[in-house]
């Protein structure tokens, strides 16, 4: 007799080919499969012709599934089948709430498997040519959430803008004006600042900006959500005005 289990899976920061091999493995290999909004849709042509796929996504201004109700619909699901897939965006381990599902399902005497996935922390700034660490600029990065649960913006962003690492904040496109807000009253008013909208896709792009123009920037470009923002030294080192810079003086030279 199978022992039934559920696998917690990454599936990346967007695109269809930044998934692990273990996590594609256990999709093709997956009778029930529950995914989220972020997730790329084509991941699930590689899952069986008979696969449950369930749509379990959240989703800003639209009706979504309360967490409660997703702990719930993996349990009944892990009980139906043999192998239950639950797919989250990036990595279900940052700010994916994969640990509270680990810990209900198993609550039922149910094997979960952890297969990690690509944080769109660490993927997108690096697709996007930003380093967030380089010797002699910086020496750490912060990732941090925009929104916490009450919608309201988390105040680790206030202690790490006190920093000189590299901020990325996940979720905080709408909060942009108060993150701007918080950087000026650190004294970051030049600082460099990207979003990368829809990164890792056919759609990403990437605004520079400086904190003091970042909100008129994001406004004149219609940036697009879902979108992450990264503030710091080494983000003029992607920057086209600095590329243009590096190689004007290598030519000089």
């Amino acid at each position: 007799m199978k022992r039934k289990k559920v696998s917690i899976v990454g599936a990346g920061p967007g695109a269809v080919d930044l998934i692990t091999v273990r996590g594609l493995r256990a999709i093709q290999s997956a009778d029930a499969i529950l995914y989220d909004a972020l997730v790329n849709k084509e991941l699930l042509k590689e899952a069986q012709p008979d696969c449950e796929l369930i749509f379990v996504g959240k989703r800003s201004g639209k009706h979504s599934f309360k967490q409660d109700e997703i702990n719930r619909l993996l349990v009944e699901n892990a009980f139906h089948y043999d192998h239950v897939v639950r797919l989250k965006g990036g990595d279900p381990f940052i700010f994916g709430r994969g640990h509270e599902e680990l810990e209900y399902v198993e609550s039922f005497n149910i094997e979960v498997e952890v297969i990690p996935g690509l944080s769109s922390s660490t993927a997108l700034t690096a697709l996007s040519g930003i380093p967030l660490t380089k010797r002699n600029i910086n020496e750490s990065f912060w990732v941090l959430t925009g929104t916490i649960e009450n919608q309201q913006l988390s105040k680790d962003i206030a202690i790490a803008a006190q920093s000189s690492a590299t901020l990325v904040i996940l979720m905080g496109i709408k909060k942009l004006p108060l993150i701007r807000a918080i950087l000026l009253e650190n004294g970051k008013v030049d600082l460099p600042i990207a979003i990368i909208s829809k990164g890792s896709t056919a759609q990403q792009r990437v605004i520079y900006s400086t904190v003091k123009d970042i909100v008129d920037k994001a406004q004149q470009e219609q940036v697009e959500r879902p979108g992450i923002i990264v503030a710091g030294p080494t983000v003029a080192l992607a920057s086209p005005d600095y590329l243009i810079e590096k190689a004007a003086a290598v030519w000089k030279a």
